[in-house]
């Protein structure tokens, strides 16, 4: 699987190489949620803040104002290699925002768990119920504890 990792905000540094890490070896966990299907081609992730991922929101969600992370699926089109092809529409900002209010919980943690969510969804897992959520959560809750987390916030903020 190709990680491509695409840094549209410029608020925070992110180490891209930890996050493509990551990313690989969590679309290795949600691909063995579907045993017999062709290995998924790409994973493009977009790396937005709070303005960055208003539009996206509201174009394929339909939902005003920011989120924490958006997927879309992609299967190949006739001629292509077959594999799904994936997006994740990432707020860094919110990951920074929200781990502070976590006990305990890192930003890069919470990073990383937005990361899961994304691949949790490529694979069709759904959290529209309250039960689907807290399966889906247990689940990406697994992953992150199966891997070994390294920082993926570089120190410091680029701008204010």
């Amino acid at each position: 699987m190709r990680i491509v990792i695409h840094n549209a905000q410029r608020r925070f540094k992110v180490d891209a190489a930890a996050l493509k890490r990551l990313a690989l070896a969590l679309g290795a966990c949600a691909q063995g949620r579907q045993p017999g299907t062709a290995p998924w081609q790409e994973v493009v992730i977009h790396l937005l803040d709070d303005a960055g991922i208003a539009p996206v929101n509201a174009a394929i969600m339909a939902h005003e104002g920011a989120t924490d992370v958006i997927t879309q699926r992609y299967e190949p089109i006739p001629g292509e290699p077959d594999g799904l092809v994936g997006e994740l529409f990432v707020n860094v900002e919110r990951a920074r925002g929200a781990a502070r209010k976590r006990g305990g919980w890192s930003a890069d943690r919470e990073l990383a768990l937005y990361v899961a969510h994304g691949f949790d969804h490529l694979t069709g897992a759904d959290d529209g119920t309250p039960p689907e959520r807290a399966r889906m959560r247990r689940r990406e809750l697994a992953w992150l504890k199966r891997l070994s987390l390294t920082a993926l916030f570089q120190t410091g903020k680029l701008s204010s």
